[in-house]
């Protein structure tokens, strides 16, 4: 598998929120005469998280299934830096849609677009 590419309305806002959660650098424009068309963001290992324009977008409707989320992404957090990588999370924009309430081992957001995403708790 090459790319994963997420639907938003702005994704050079999406990449930069999702960039600074990874510590990846955004790649180079793809596309000379839209460059907010299509932006990447270039991982370890040749790794490509990309975000694509999509006019009309509408944000998944976590946890109901009008909207459906189609996909989500789990990010691997020590679990001693749980708590850490939330409070991170929210200030780059992120939203809690549920928390891990002392029962689960992960938590789930939306990024600023809307997609769903979790933080999960590793040993």
């Amino acid at each position: 598998m090459g790319v994963t590419v997420l639907d938003c309305p702005d994704p050079r806002r999406l990449a930069e929120f999702y960039g600074a959660v990874l510590g990846w650098e955004i790649g180079p424009a793809e596309d000379e005469e839209d460059p907010g068309e299509w932006v990447e963001l270039i991982g370890p290992h040749g790794r490509t998280l990309a975000f694509q324009r999509s006019e009309g977008y509408r944000p998944p409707d976590w946890p109901g299934t009008d909207r459906p989320q189609q996909l989500h992404l789990d990010f691997n957090v020590p679990i001693a830096e749980w708590d850490e990588a939330e409070e991170r999370v929210l200030r780059l924009g992120a939203t809690l849609l549920q928390s891990d309430d002392g029962k689960r081992d992960w938590r789930v957001y939306a990024d600023p677009a809307g997609h769903p995403f979790c933080l999960c708790a590793v040993d």
